[in-house]
């Protein structure tokens, strides 16, 4: 079966070539031509990536983003025609998994795609309930995908969950934002490490007593992150 992928996007000419180009290479697709329509398709459950553009007629694709990632757990391609840092911070603090900016070539948009539903496939894959982690007051459950700080449950996103996850699995251990990137995102080559700081300032405004004191993960300046057992 064909996977499925929604297109959001006002520019009939970028969407139809999205499509094409991912219709070539075996995925079914469904275009949503403003923000409204692609937020009632990305809510039906009938997708399993989407691909959203930020500038968007009737509802822009931040607010989409927001309502589709308070509802459903699947991954999330923004995609925005500025370059200013504080677009990108925005969508993928709203929970979008991965951004790109225009112009893009439609082979990188295919290979992203790509990226996102096998590593999904991956981390949505059956486990045993031993799997469990706890570690001073954190709880994290890979079968459920959830995660409890002191005994609360805490709403992450998937990259978020994906992140801390690996993270928790390597106490000790320092990583670089290249590193995590490559590790979790799998398209160093296509992307960008700012995405790494991001999730990480995200999940500590989730997990973290105090953001600014970090007790799990630590930034070693230079050197890069580390989750403390």
């Amino acid at each position: 079966m064909k996977r499925t992928i929604l297109i959001v996007e006002d520019e009939p000419s970028i969407a139809e070539l999205q499509r094409d180009y991912l219709e070539l290479n075996g995925y079914q697709t469904e275009i949503a031509i403003d923000g409204e329509h692609g937020l009632e398709l990305g809510l039906s459950g009938k997708f399993e990536l989407i691909v959203l553009d930020v500038m968007l007629p009737k509802l822009n694709g931040f607010e989409v983003c927001k309502r589709i990632r308070d509802e459903l757990d699947i991954p999330i391609l923004m995609v925005t025609a500025r370059r200013e840092d504080i677009d990108i911070v925005r969508g993928l603090g709203l929970g979008a998994d991965d951004y790109m900016t225009k112009p893009f070539k439609p082979a990188e948009l295919v290979a992203r795609v790509k990226a996102h539903l096998s590593r999904y496939d991956r981390l949505k894959g059956h486990g045993s309930s031993t799997n469990e982690l706890e570690i001073r007051g954190l709880r994290l459950n890979p079968d459920s995908r959830r995660a409890f700080v002191r005994d609360e449950e805490v709403t992450l996103t998937t990259k978020e969950f994906d992140l801390l996850h690996f993270l928790a699995l390597h106490p000790n251990h320092v990583f670089s934002k290249d590193q995590l990137f490559e590790r979790l995102w799998g398209i160093d080559s296509l992307g960008d490490t700012q995405t790494v700081t991001v999730h990480i300032r995200k999940l500590r405004e989730k997990i973290e007593e105090d953001s600014a004191n970090p007790i799990y993960i630590e930034t070693l300046w230079g050197a890069g992150y580390r989750f403390r057992s």
